[in-house]
């Protein structure tokens, strides 16, 4: 029954039973025959089996047509059936780009197509294809540059005709987790090599960790046919699972997917909603070896697919590939699958061989005995179609008379199903990130990989084994080489007698009418690899990003090699000289929610967090540290306390704990001399006795992070830097005084030190009863002044410094008393009112006083001018780290400049982020604003274009919903201009 005919006359609300193209038990390893699941796709209802693939399940209904592609909006189905390409990539209601043939379908899944227009049957965009010599490789980079600014009219017709999938906005998010996993033998993957390459390790007494992208074990064992007798390699499955699954050495992770590898063997491993972070000792990479398409004309019409891809539905999902089928191969696997096929019931028109003859004569009778046509030395030189190319409808077969030249004439055959392989290219990708070397031999068109690093190993048909006896001498193999990396004794398995099997040299066919697909993701075809190479791209790195090839989904997992011997014969070169691209982590894509999951820096709390918790504090993250965020208070909102909390600091007195500030001590000779180098103000001639703010900036001129530098003696200095940022400090310090070699001591004493800051009109009222020694009077304890004394007989050091623009005295303390200190502060000002305030109160306050947060309203690219930080870099001295960089960076005409801006009250109030707009192009973005209650206006910061720095400009600001604002730019501090409320 064709797919039209099956949907023909049916009422949307029928659904349609994917029983069509079912195979009878025991195939179906995959599925559950009982369990019938329900979904849509396209608007129409299906019912599939529990465990079926969307693929598989709209296969077995009928249903091959599964996507466009991305440029001509091709017709795509089935090509690999393990995730390996971008043929099947679907719409769900959630989340786009997902592969049809990995995602396991659940009751009430809603599944569509990508990239049409239109229907996805009927796409109006195909037509893209007839023009496809108007879009040769790399056109968009000499057509859409000039005139100048026309790239912004061709970019929304762009994006509407070559895009995939719709991100919904408004999904809910979900949890995502990690783990951390240690193991003395990590093996990637579950075929027979890493079956028998774990079983090997963990019987010496190893701990073992079993990674299999798939649900279950086995690899190609449990859809390969690896002799006429299907027997023997079914037993073997079934022993080696059953030893797997009960050696208590082992852990196995199912549905998993090692994704990359990293230094000392730590690797990232996602399964489910989870990613495990992996360190092993040692790593056995048993990842397998991708099936390679032949390229010729119509390639990838569905209906065409690997035999791999054709096998996997047979024996996984029970799902018939097709009626009529022709196989093309260039190894004795595809006689195989034939047999295969034949078995299953489908019909096997032909079977076409690209070399003279099998390796294998008996297997080749055993084939023809079964009344099935042979043609040796032959080629499909074009899969047929019909009208709407849907689905191939026969194959076109000619002999081959040279290197990628086929005779004049051919035979065409009818199916409905065409099957190639033209060889095997090792999974090279995580060997490869490992620091390997992948070799190619041009003689033999074998791979070999190289020059692994200590502690990782390869086993199975990644090495090129293809005969099973031989896999699982590689397997034990591996597992010896890896037990001797750990010191463990196991005796030396016997070498392979076999050797790796080849490769078909030259399974390329170019057709004068084009449309040979080299990259099915990006739809590219030889003509467009070899213009590449005319363009004066001999490169393969070059060509990658010339045409893109290999950039998209499948990695290129299909066009690697055929790219390589593309650009090979074009340039004049062996194909070993030539290489494939860089393989990179990821292996395969994976969400920013994966990243984006539970984060393992250990967080750290102050010696008050019980005083927080009691006080109702609702805690927030800051660098590693856990701080109070607001104190809620019953009947207010978050946003009605943090007001509270901040117009309290300014009429009466308020303390918050800052013990999460770093802390830096240098004692010696040259401490000063540091100092000085380190930081862009002068400190060479700081008195005793007093602060100074302190700005640091790296190499480039960026900067990375403040603080207040207190003078405690001639020799001795008391540094705060930023609660983020006080390890990145430490280690600069100790960085470059690695090189300088000065004099002195530096310290790390962050967690010696409790602090809390004071600050209000009534803060020197509450701490004048506490302090004998010291004196609080202005006159002899000024702004930015520094004492060292006793609160209430703690010992305490004391800066009288302003951040939130109030009168405030920061006192730390050793943090044993930090405590202590509280309760005290907190008995002696409750007749005056005082009150804790939080981190996002405190952010209000310096943003009322125009005080810059590292981090925030900073960036990977803000230098000291561009932030209002001028002021703090001292010309005069010889020289700081970056001073070389702001002196170029300056002489240059300004980019943008952080600007202070308000909106009347009540006005839509920008978001952290938000675009700062020039003549509607983005010339910067908001990074702090707040409605200030004191103010009663909202205030902000944002960086804008240099010509609207000065007062009295304005800025247009994008706010939610596209709607723009027009703020008014103002000179800073919003807050007490005249600085008398903080030197009071």
């Amino acid at each position: 029954m064709s797919e039209t005919t099956l949907n023909a006359g049916k009422a949307s609300a029928a659904a349609i039973n994917t029983l069509e193209n079912r195979l009878p038990a025991p195939l179906g390893v995959m599925i559950d025959r009982t369990r019938p699941v329900t979904f849509t796709f396209e608007g129409q209802r299906w019912v599939g089996l529990q465990g079926d693939s969307i693929a598989s399940a709209l296969t077995a209904g009928g249903r091959y047509l599964l996507s466009r592609s991305f440029k001509y909006h091709r017709p795509r189905g089935i090509l690999t059936l393990a995730g390996q390409d971008a043929n099947t990539l679907v719409q769900l209601a959630d989340e786009p780009n997902v592969l049809a043939d990995m995602q396991t379908i659940s009751d009430g899944l809603t599944v569509s197509g990508q990239n049409y227009n239109g229907a996805l049957d009927q796409d109006r965009d195909m037509k893209l294809g007839a023009f496809s010599r108007f879009m040769p490789v790399g056109f968009y980079y000499r057509a859409f540059y000039k005139p100048q600014g026309m790239w912004k009219r061709w970019e929304p017709l762009i994006r509407r005709k070559a895009g995939l999938g719709v991100m919904n906005l408004h999904a809910t998010a979900e949890y995502y987790d990690k783990a951390y996993l240690f193991t003395d033998v990590m093996v990637v993957g579950a075929g027979p090599a890493g079956l028998q390459a774990a079983l090997s390790a963990a019987e010496a007494g190893a701990d073992v960790l079993l990674v299999e992208q798939l649900a279950l074990l086995g690899g190609a064992l449990t859809w390969a046919r690896f002799a006429t007798d299907r027997a023997p390699a079914e037993q073997l499955l079934h022993q080696l699972c059953q030893r797997v699954s009960q050696h208590p050495n082992i852990r196995v992770l199912a549905s998993a997917t090692c994704n990359g590898w990293f230094q000392d063997n730590y690797l990232p491993v996602i399964q489910g909603k989870r990613m495990y972070k992996v360190r092993a000792r040692a790593c056995v990479m048993a990842t397998g070896a991708y099936d390679q398409p032949v390229i010729f004309r119509n390639n990838d019409l569905p209906g065409v697919m690997l035999t791999s891809a054709a096998q996997r539905l047979m024996r996984h999902y029970a799902v018939r590939p097709g009626r009529r089928a022709v196989v093309l191969t260039g190894n004795d696997d595809g006689w195989l699958a034939a047999l295969e096929l034949h078995e299953q019931g489908v019909e096997v028109a032909a079977v076409v061989d690209l070399r003279a003859q099998a390796a294998d004569a008996q297997l080749a009778a055993s084939v023809a005995g079964l009344g099935i046509r042979q043609f040796m030395g032959a080629t499909v030189y074009e899969a047929l179609h019909d009208a709407s190319l849907h689905r191939v409808i026969g194959a076109e077969i000619r002999s081959i008379t040279g290197k990628g030249q086929v005779a004049a004439q051919g035979e065409r055959i009818h199916c409905d199903l065409l099957c190639m392989s033209a060889g095997y290219m090792p999974a090279w990708q995580l060997p490869c990130q490992a620091g390997g070397k992948l070799n190619y031999d041009d003689d033999t068109a074998t791979f070999t990989i190289g020059k692994l690093p200590a502690g990782v190993v390869t086993a199975g048909s990644i090495n090129g084994w293809q005969v099973l006896t031989d896999v699982l001498s590689d397997g034990r193999r591996a597992a010896f080489n890896a037990l001797r990396q750990l010191g463990l004794a196991a005796a030396e398995p016997p070498k392979s007698e076999g050797a790796p099997t080849g490769n078909y040299p030259w399974p390329i066919f170019p057709h004068p009418k084009g449309k040979e697909f080299v990259d099915f993701d990006e739809d590219l075809q030889i003509k467009d690899i070899i213009n590449a190479t005319r363009h004066g791209y001999r490169d393969i790195q070059l060509v990658k990003r010339f045409s893109t090839v290999g950039m998209g989904p499948s990695q290129g997992r299909h066009s690697a090699l055929p790219t390589a011997r593309l650009v090979a014969q074009a340039t004049n070169r062996s194909v070993s000289e030539t290489g494939v691209t860089t393989a990179r982590p990821p292996f395969s894509g994976e969400t920013l929610a994966h990243l984006a999951g539970r984060s393992f820096d250990p967080y750290r709390i102050t010696p008050l967090h019980q005083y927080h918790l009691a006080l109702g504090a609702v805690l927030m993250p800051a660098g590693n540290w856990l701080r109070p965020g607001y104190y809620t208070v019953e009947g207010l909102s978050k946003a009605e306390t943090v007001q509270q909390e901040a117009l309290n600091v300014r009429s009466n007195v308020g303390l918050i704990d800052v013990s999460t500030l770093g802390a830096i001590e240098l004692r010696g000779p040259d401490a000063a001399e540091l100092m000085n180098r380190m930081y862009t103000f002068a400190f060479l001639k700081q008195p005793v006795g007093r602060t100074r703010y302190a700005v640091m900036t790296n190499e480039q001129g960026v900067v990375i992070d403040d603080g207040v530098a207190c003078r405690l003696a001639e020799n001795h200095f008391y540094v705060t830097a930023t609660t983020g940022g006080v390890a990145r400090v430490y280690q600069e310090m100790l960085k470059w005084n690695t090189q300088w070699r000065l004099d002195v001591d530096i310290a790390n004493v962050t967690a010696g030190w409790a602090a809390i800051n004071l600050a209000g009109p009534q803060a020197r009222a509450v701490l004048q009863a506490l302090c004998s020694d010291i004196d609080l009077a202005a006159e002899d304890f000024p702004y930015l002044g520094y004492r060292q004394g006793h609160v209430a007989d703690i010992p305490a050091r004391v800066l009288r410094v302003g951040f939130v623009g109030e009168l405030g005295y920061e006192i730390h303390v050793p943090a044993r008393y930090g405590a202590a200190l509280w309760e005290i502060l907190m008995a002696a000002g409750q007749a005056l009112g005082i009150r804790p305030f939080g981190v996002e109160a405190q952010r209000l306050l310096r943003l009322e006083k125009g005080h810059v947060i590292i981090g925030q309203d900073t960036d990977g690219m803000s230098h000291p001018a561009e932030v209002g930080l001028g002021w703090a870099v001292n010309r005069s001295k010889p020289g700081f780290v970056g001073r070389r960089a702001i002196d170029i960076l300056e002489a240059q005409p300004p980019v943008r400049r952080l600007v202070a801006f308000t909106l009347p009250a009540g006005s839509p109030q920008p978001l952290e982020g938000q675009l700062v707009l020039k003549s509607g192009q983005i010339c910067g973005n908001v990074t702090s604003c707040e409605y200030s209650a004191t103010l009663k206006a909202i205030i902000g910061l944002a960086y804008a274009a240099p010509e609207h720095a000065e007062a009295g400009a304005t800025v247009t600001i994008r706010v939610e919903n596209g709607a723009e604002v027009l703020a008014t730019v103002v000179a800073l501090p919003f807050y007490d201009k005249d600085n008398r409320r903080q030197e009071m």
